[in-house]
C-alpha cells in the first residue's frame, strides 16, 4: 500500500472515531459535519470526500460495529454437527453485541435520530441490510440440507434475534435497565433456541 493510501485510511478512521465520540456525546441532530471534522483534525471537505452525508457516516459506524462482532465467529453451516451446537455460538455473539455499551449508545442515538424521520430510518436500515446476516446465510444452508423447514431465512433470523432483543436490548434502550448477567444471557439464548428449533427443525 502506498503512503497516500495509508494517509487516506488514517484520515477515514480518524473521521469515524471522531463521529462516534460526537454522536455519543451530543446525539445525531446536534452533531455537525463541521464538528466531526474539527474533532478528527481534518477539513470538512475531507469528511465529505469520505462520507457524502451524516446519515452515510452514521450507517457506516453501525455497519462496522456489527462487522467487528460478526467477524469473531466461525459461522459456516456444518452438516455433521447438531443444529443447536451451531446456533448457540451465533446467538451468543449477538448477545455480546447487544451488551456492548458502544453499540447501545449508538443504537440510542440512531433511534432518537430516526423516530421523527421515517425516511432517515429507512435509509439507515437499507444501509445496514445491504449484506445478509451470518444467521440468515446459516438458516438457508440448513434448509438446503433438509434440516430446517421452508421459511423465509431472513424472517426466521429476525424472529430468533427478536427473542434476544426482548430481554437484552429494548429494556436497556427504552427503560434504562442494567445489562443481563452472564447466567441470564445464557438462559435467554437457550430459551430462544428451544423456540426456534421447536418451530423450524425437521
Amino acid at each position: 500500500m502506498t503512503a497516500p493510501q495509508r494517509l487516506t485510511d488514517r484520515k477515514r478512521e480518524a473521521i469515524i472515531q471522531a463521529a462516534i465520540a460526537e454522536f455519543r456525546a451530543n446525539g445525531f441532530d446536534i452533531t455537525s459535519m463541521d464538528k466531526i471534522a474539527a474533532t478528527a483534525g481534518v477539513s470538512k471537505r475531507t469528511v465529505y470526500n469520505h462520507f457524502p452525508s451524516k446519515e452515510e457516516l452514521f450507517a457506516e459506524i453501525l455497519s462496522q460495529l456489527w462487522a467487528r462482532v460478526s467477524a469473531e465467529q466461525e459461522s459456516a453451516y456444518r452438516p455433521d454437527l447438531p443444529l443447536r451446537d451451531q446456533l448457540r455460538p451465533m446467538l451468543m455473539i449477538k448477545m455480546q453485541m447487544l451488551a456492548d455499551n458502544n453499540f447501545l449508545d449508538l443504537a440510542r442515538v440512531a433511534i432518537a435520530a430516526t423516530i421523527h424521520s421515517p425516511e432517515r430510518a429507512q435509509n439507515m436500515v437499507a444501509r445496514m441490510g445491504e449484506r445478509e446476516t451470518v444467521l440468515t446465510v446459516w438458516i438457508r444452508a440448513a434448509q438446503a440440507d433438509g434440516r430446517l423447514k421452508a421459511v423465509t431465512p431472513d424472517f426466521a433470523a429476525q424472529q430468533v434475534q427478536g427473542l434476544l432483543k426482548a430481554f437484552a436490548f429494548w429494556p436497556q434502550i427504552s427503560m434504562g435497565q442494567a445489562g443481563l448477567s452472564v447466567d441470564m444471557q445464557n438462559t435467554v439464548v437457550e430459551s430462544a433456541m428451544d423456540m426456534f428449533l421447536a418451530c423450524y427443525k425437521l
